[in-house]
């Protein structure tokens, strides 16, 4: 966690000294979107020998009703934590959203052992369908004219697409993938996880101080995304009788702080990141200490 922090704060300085920022950001986030970060849900499903089939229907479920939970909160509960119109939408975001693909897998791995990554990246194929459709309408507006066109192209956008052909990977049990095609994915989808931290580092740099220290909304914010929701959920799955290991890997994947893809979606909409920027930099900054607590207190 303190690894992955530090490059926020790099992309944060890079900022400042003129390095990161403006049109860099905007075309670094299209390339991450569009080109690095399919490759990484594709390598995802490269990694050698799939894990039980027993445990992948079942991740998958309980993901889709997780993330079903999760929309109904998004779109509620950010009118009753400000009065600012315009940030329900990043709020409802960052409530939804964590940072799965970028921070899930390690913080997994270093749980439940290696082999667990794959469990986490099932776990990522629904909340990646979710992020590039219900995310970015929560982040465009749902009253904007332009909504069905964004939805639409949403759904076959490279993203989705590497998301439909992960899952089919998984559903077919295909493990030999050549290594001239796995090894290429691999390495270009190893430039998100860093490239995407230091776009959250370098919006960062354009806010005063004042603005990173949070407020009110952001700190409540911040209470459900890490703790209040990742609880719940975890004391929901168990009464819908999921089995202990499938609930405990996605309370982890739940628990993680905001997706670094909110930042970027509202640099490619064009839409102001200050909230979506306030509430990363907290949770992600919170989140080195809330998620081995959680882990030591419910798992």
């Amino acid at each position: 966690m303190m690894t992955l922090f530090a490059i926020v704060i790099l992309g944060y300085v890079a900022g400042k000294i003129g390095y990161l920022g403006g049109d860099f950001d905007r075309q670094l986030s299209r390339l991450v979107i569009n080109i690095t970060c399919p490759a990484l849900i594709l390598s995802s499903a490269m990694t050698g020998e799939l894990p039980d089939r027993e445990y992948i229907l079942p991740l998958l479920l309980i993901s889709i009703v997780t993330y079903a939970v999760l929309t109904g909160v998004a779109f509620v509960l950010p009118r009753f934590l400000t009065k600012d119109k315009a940030d329900e939408g990043a709020i409802g975001f960052a409530l939804m959203f964590g940072n799965v693909g970028f921070m899930g897998y390690p913080v997994v791995a270093s749980i439940f052992g290696h082999e667990a990554v794959f469990y986490a990246a099932v776990l990522n194929v629904v909340n990646t369908f979710a992020v590039f459709t219900i995310g970015a309408i929560l982040i465009t507006g749902k009253g904007e004219v332009e909504e069905r066109r964004i939805e639409k192209k949403i759904l076959y956008s490279t993203p989705m697409l590497s998301a439909y052909l992960t899952m089919l990977i998984v559903a077919l049990r295909i493990d030999d993938i050549p290594a001239f095609i796995s090894q290429p994915l691999t390495m270009i989808g190893n430039i998100t996880v860093p490239a995407a931290l230091l776009i959250v580092g370098s919006s960062m740099s354009n806010l005063s101080l004042r603005s990173l220290l949070g407020n009110s909304t952001v700190y409540a914010t911040t209470a459900f995304r890490l703790v209040i929701l990742p609880i719940g959920i975890y004391y929901m799955c168990t009464a819908l009788g999921f089995s202990s290991f499938v609930v405990n890997i996605n309370t982890v994947v739940i628990a993680m702080p905001v997706a670094t893809y909110g930042t970027i979606l509202c640099l490619k909409y064009g839409k102001d990141t200050t909230m979506i920027t306030e509430v990363t930099f907290i949770t992600t900054l919170i989140s080195m200490l809330s998620i081995p607590l959680l882990v030591l207190f419910f798992l």
